[in-house]
């Protein structure tokens, strides 16, 4: 069974992660399939692209198990996550559950995210000896604010879908039983808007953000490597896998 698939049924392009058995974790086949769904450009008729987990999780992140520490690792992540942003369509994330360090990052780079009230959103890398790449921070403080951005990293405890209402990170919340609903009316709404709209609005959008790709930052990205290949990340995993409380030294 594959672990993600996409269709186009009228005017939504369905995306969606299947493989709850693993809560949805990101593996290299999964990260390969989403990045196939947003790179072939949309069909006449397109509107939106709707994406959703099955299970209960929307996706723990990257698959600790599969994982590639160095730099290469991170690419196919950040590129799927980059083609994601400059869709030429409006993405809604439908958020059932948790979604946590890149599952976080999934949800924020859609246009809209929709969330259950019992879902979770959080980044953890700092608990596991890990620190998020410059296109990872850059995102979260884009939609996050810089105040909301440090207690979401620097602790790494998830807050809850309310929260993340509050603070203006996501666009919508809805109880458990009418999420599909809440969903459904918000994919409508969008689809019955006019085509070349929805495609200019979203290239100004995108034109907007392209500054932040123009900072240097060769310097953070050698830092940010020796961090994931360091002994901290080593036992920072080992010890998330192994379900105990890592022992982080000082070095």
């Amino acid at each position: 069974m594959a672990v993600a698939e996409f269709k186009i049924e009228g005017a939504v392009r369905h995306v969606r992660l299947t493989r709850p058995e693993k809560r949805n974790a990101l593996n290299p086949e999964m990260i390969s399939i989403l990045t196939e769904a947003f790179t072939i450009p949309p069909r006449p008729g397109e509107r939106l692209v709707l994406v959703e987990a099955e299970g209960t999780v929307f996706s723990a992140g990257i698959d600790l198990r599969e994982r590639d520490g160095t730099a290469s690792g991170i690419k196919p992540f950040e590129q799927m996550l980059h083609a994601m942003e400059t869709f030429p369509l409006p993405v809604i994330g439908k958020v059932q559950g948790a979604a946590i360090a890149g599952g976080n990052e999934l949800a924020l780079h859609c246009d809209l995210v929709i969330a259950s009230k019992t879902a979770k959103f959080g980044m953890s890398p700092a608990q596991l000896g890990l620190a998020p790449s410059w296109f990872l921070c850059k995102k979260l403080q884009e939609v996050a604010g810089p105040v909301a951005t440090r207690r979401i990293l620097f602790l790494g405890d998830p807050l809850s879908a309310e929260e993340f209402y509050k603070l203006g990170i996501i666009s919508h919340l809805a109880e458990p039983d009418e999420l599909d609903a809440v969903t459904q009316k918000v994919v409508d709404r969008i689809a019955a808007n006019a085509p070349m709209a929805l495609k200019a609005i979203k290239s100004v959008l995108v034109r907007q953000m392209e500054f932040r790709d123009d900072i240097q930052h060769d310097d953070l990205d050698k830092v940010l490597g020796t961090v994931r290949e360091s002994e901290d990340a080593r036992e920072g995993i080992a010890a998330f896998l192994e379900r105990r409380k890592p022992n982080f030294q000082e070095r």
